[in-house]
């Protein structure tokens, strides 16, 4: 860990612990300079990354100060379940209810898995799209089936080069999006009755996927401040054949939370010694808030053992839908999966892609991405604090675009679902981020559309929903019915 990341986490934990209470004035620059014997660049690059996680702010003429809202949840959190018995899943009829609302133009978004299409240089991925049209041979097009277009491929391993990591262009196998490539790798390590364990909450298009293969799954629970309970994990190891995992271990969804890396190196040794792959969902990976990326799991394996899975529709062209696994021992299995399903992802969008990542300024765009993420991130925290009941809890991420909201116990988020989008705005309710419909007092809420009146408005109403216990108060049972 660099100096300045271990000035920030100290500082963080005097916050956390409340040695630091919310509005107290932090040490000044020279101050902490002549405390920690530090040069000014340190303490700039530390207090700079408290920023961006939200937990000081910066007064013009009068330093800096810890934010009204720390950015961490309070100590007592939402409990999960600690069984490690198996079980099938059924989630779908609950999903596609939900994500029909999301898809009405008409709501506000806050329920949606995407980012807002304004942030991204559709302009500019375009021409690359355009210039590679004109250029390419009719003969090429067939060049990059599976495992896909190598100067896309090659782009992709320099990106790994560029965090550290050395990848093989042969590893690397290119798909219609991360999904398919999580799908793929799911179906080739496991069987219909196989068992695989994943996190709770999850991702629930995970859950869908898992439920169309036919797998049976354990789910261990996922802290929104530490992340994965690794001694669960080491439980259901012990206890099941489990066949493979399947995590986000940085910038989880929902939750927001990442693994530390000593985390991320302990998850990796644990699986290693009982042979068990990681199958790797890292499609937030880009949208870091800090000044360094923050390493995958993939980072610390060894033994070939960890696909990991990306996707540029979340950092650069969503509709484009391009993914990739860089599947370790498995890269050639992969590709042969790939051979026997959708055989290619489109070529113009993979050449596109692989031109504007050679060409088109792809790092410029994520920074002005980044700022713009953690500012939006800040603007709806800011407002779940002044408009949600005092007992809600929101997670404040390291990256991504999205906060988990733990409710008051007298809302119920199906209710508030419905009486949500009653009011015009969209939302995405916990149960469907578990096997089990857990998470009934928790909502995950996008922050990835440039904050509005329309934006201030929709958590002022969702707020006022949650204080009204008449109406959010009510438990229901049955499938979610839109309105």
């Amino acid at each position: 860990m660099k100096r300045y990341e271990q000035l920030a986490d100290q500082l963080s934990e005097l916050i956390k612990r409340g040695d630091l209470p919310p509005g107290a004035r932090i040490p000044s620059v020279r101050a902490a300079c002549k405390a920690w014997g530090v040069s000014p660049a340190t303490v700039f690059r530390a207090y700079y990354l408290l920023e961006n996680r939200g937990m000081i702010k910066a007064r013009p003429r009068s330093g800096y100060f810890v934010s009204p809202s720390s950015g961490e949840l309070p100590r007592q959190r939402p409990k999960t379940s600690l069984s490690t018995d198996t079980k099938t899943v059924n989630v779908s009829d609950l999903v596609f209810e939900v994500l029909k609302t999301i898809r009405q133009a008409e709501t506000v978004p806050l329920g949606s898995a995407f980012l807002s299409p304004a942030l991204f240089p559709m302009a500019r991925v375009g021409k690359s799209c355009a210039t590679v049209n004109r250029s390419t041979r009719l003969a090429s097009m067939v060049d990059g089936l599976p495992p896909g277009h190598e100067g896309l491929r090659r782009q992709i391993s320099l990106r790994y080069l560029m965090a550290g990591m050395t990848v093989p262009v042969d590893e690397i196998i290119i798909t219609s999006g991360a999904l398919e490539a999580l799908t793929l790798s799911a179906q080739l390590l496991a069987a219909p009755g196989d068992v695989i364990v994943i996190e709770k909450p999850t991702f629930y298009a995970a859950l869908q996927a898992i439920e169309r293969l036919r797998l049976n799954v354990v789910e261990i629970p996922v802290d929104p401040v530490e992340g994965h309970d690794l001694d669960a994990l080491a439980r259901a190891l012990q206890q099941h054949p489990v066949r493979a995992c399947w995590f986000m271990t940085s910038f989880h969804n929902p939750t927001g939370v990442t693994l530390s890396d000593s985390r991320k190196q302990a998850l990796v040794d644990l699986l290693a010694r009982h042979d068990v792959p990681l199958i790797e969902d890292d499609v937030y990976n880009e949208l870091h808030f800090g000044a360094d990326p923050v390493r995958p799991a993939k980072f610390f394996d060894r033994n070939g053992l960890v696909i990991h899975c990306g996707s540029f529709a979340k950092c650069l062209a969503p509709g484009y839908r391009i993914g990739w696994a860089a599947a370790g021992r498995f890269a050639g299995r992969l590709e042969r999966a790939k051979w026997m399903t959708t055989l290619s992802a489109s070529m113009p969008a993979q050449r596109a892609i692989a031109d504007y990542l050679e060409h088109g300024g792809y790092e410029r765009f994520l920074h002005k991405l980044r700022r713009e993420l953690a500012l939006q991130q800040s603007q709806m925290l800011d407002a779940i604090s002044r408009y949600f009941p005092a007992n809600t809890m929101a997670a404040r991420s390291g990256g991504g675009y999205f906060t988990w909201v733990v409710l008051p116990d007298h809302v119920d988020s199906i209710h508030l679902f419905q009486a949500a989008l009653n009011s015009g705005i969209s939302i995405a309710p916990g149960p469907i981020f578990s096997a089990d419909g857990a998470f009934r007092h928790c909502v995950r809420l996008n922050y990835g559309y440039p904050w509005s009146a329309q934006l201030d408005k929709a958590i002022a109403t969702l707020g006022a929903l949650c204080a009204d216990e008449s109406r959010c108060g009510a438990k229901l049972t049955g499938p979610v019915r839109p309105a």
